[in-house]
This record gives structure tokens, sequence and C-alpha cells, in this order.
């Protein structure tokens, strides 16, 4: 199949069956997934983070799938080593000719390859720091607009984030031989949604059967193996109130409320970050969660050939 497009980006909030979306998708298309979960990306943090492997088999068929379970639980992976894994991944699967599916909800991850900039490891410049301490936010902000074109979109609505970004835009000033190439992906962006009351009681049932499914034992395991609570905690929601009820923080109860309403807010953050993608130009076509699997790819086709 041959489309205008080089890729196919499926997205939506959690528990709204994205997965299974692009999983169907990558058959028909005869590609590959890359995952756009930050925490997914761990071994061992399987019911938690919510990979539904078993999604990715469809027809009797495995879809391979790329960037889930690369690094041991307790690292901190970030952002800047996603974008790097995506391009290695991106370029082997152009180089065999196969699709991408590019397929998450974790904003930050999508926008680090969708956005089209290659991020670059920017070492603090301690220097320069301490004189724009000395700064008002005004002076910062016009510092930052002095720039031409600034590579740091990112939020400068604090000092402190003004002052890294003002550390960033110098850093390239000065650093004229950097590599910031970033092919460009024409990615056909389509999200996958529910009306808000269907998608917090999709949310609540699908936390009772992860619970009901062994959540805990997997939080058990990950210490008995050596991760601190501090560390498990890091990665928040199901790691954060499961390991706080181990530990005796919390009961049962107050740890399911309690991580019932972090998951609806977090689901909330994640409608809201695809609301901003939007006003930033970029075009996603939602389809309804309800809609049949045969009506959405049907229609995802006809996006793809239009």
């Amino acid at each position: 199949m041959s489309f205008k497009y080089d890729m196919l980006t499926i997205l939506g909030p959690t528990a709204g069956g994205k997965t299974s979306v692009a999983a169907r998708m990558a058959h028909i298309l005869n590609g590959e997934i890359i995952s756009a979960d930050s925490r997914q990306v761990y071994r061992g943090m399987d019911l938690g983070t919510g990979k539904d492997l078993e999604d990715y088999c469809v027809d009797d068929k495995e879809i391979p799938y790329h960037l889930i379970d690369i690094v041991d639980a307790g690292y901190k992976y970030n952002v800047f080593e996603y974008q790097q894994d995506f391009l290695k991944v991106y370029s082997d699967l152009k180089n065999r000719n196969v699709f991408p599916v590019f397929c998450g909800g974790s904003g930050m991850y999508l926008d680090a390859v969708l956005k089209g900039y290659k991020l670059i490891k920017v070492p603090s410049n301690e220097e320069l720091r301490a004189n724009l301490e000395a700064k008002s936010t005004e002076e910062l902000i016009e510092i930052f607009n002095s720039f031409k074109k600034p590579h740091n979109t990112s939020d400068t609505s604090s000092k402190k984030r003004l002052i890294r970004a003002i550390e960033i835009e110098t850093f390239y000033i000065e650093s004229s031989e950097i590599d910031d190439y970033f092919p460009e992906i024409k990615s056909l962006i389509v999200g996958v949604k529910y009306d808000r009351n269907s998608r917090r009681k999709r949310i609540t049932e699908r936390l009772k059967q992860r619970l009901d499914e062994g959540m805990v034992d997997e939080v058990k395991r990950i210490l008995d193996n050596g991760v601190s609570a501090e560390t498990l905690m890091y990665y928040g929601l199901e790691y954060k109130f499961i390991t706080k009820y181990i530990i005796g923080e919390i009961s049962h109860d107050e740890m399911f409320k309690l991580l019932e309403t972090a998951i609806h807010q977090f689901a909330k953050r994640q409608m809201t970050w695809f609301r901003g993608m939007e006003k930033k130009g970029f075009k996603i076509y939602w389809l309804d969660g309800y809609a049949s699997m045969k009506e959405k790819t049907d229609r995802i086709l006809d996006l793809l050939n239009s």
C-alpha cells in the first residue's frame, strides 16, 4: 500500500481502546507498532501500565511492537532517550519498507516525534544561570524573545523555566556543530475517545479488572526485586498508591478511591494536552470509541487514501 503519509498515529486518553485499533490497523497495513507510552518502556511493569499485550494478537497473528519492555524497573527513562530510540526504530522500519503505526497517550513522547525537532541534551551553564537569576521576569522574557528562532518551545511561564529556555538557546548559539537533524515525518493523526461519563466508567471497570488480575502482587514483586518504594512511587498513579498500600500508609479502600480519582484526573490532563496539540496546528481526526472496529478501520483507511 502506498499513502501520502509516512506514518499513522493513534492517540487517546487511558482506557480508550487505542491499542486495539492500532494493532488492527498494523495488521491491515502489514505494519508494526511503535509505542508512545512513558511507562510501558519498563520491564515487569505490566498491569500497572496497562500494556494489554493480548491486543497485539490479531486474527492469530502477533503484531510486532517496539519501545515496550526496553529498560528495567527502577531506571528513570526520559523523553530525550525516547526520541533517540524512536528514531532508530523508525529508520529500521523505513529501511524494511514497513509502515509505522505510532500509538500512545504520553503527550511529551508524542510531541517528541510529531513536532519534528531533535532534542539535544543541553548541559547546565552555572555562570549564565547566576547572571540570569539577578534579572527580573520581564528582563528574562525580553532576552528570550531576542532570539531569532528559538529551538526551545517549552513552557516559559515561570522564572526557572525562562532561565532554562535562555540557557538552551545560548547553548545552540555557542555550539554551531550540533547535529539537530530530524527526519520529516508526515503522519495522519487519529484519536479515539469516549464521552466523559463513559470514559470514567471504563477507567473504573478497568482498574477493578487489573486489581483482580494481580496488580498488587505485581507491585510487591517489583519491590521484592530491589526497587525502592520511593523509586516506585516516582512512576505515579498505580505504582504510587499501591506502594503506599503495601507499606501500610493507606488502606485498600483508600488506595482504590485515591487511585481511581488520580486516573480520572490523568485522563482529563491527557485530553487537555491533545486539545493543546490541536491549538498548535495538529489536525486530529477523532473517532467515537463506541463505533465498531470495522467502522474505525474503514474511516482510517479512507483518511489514509484521501
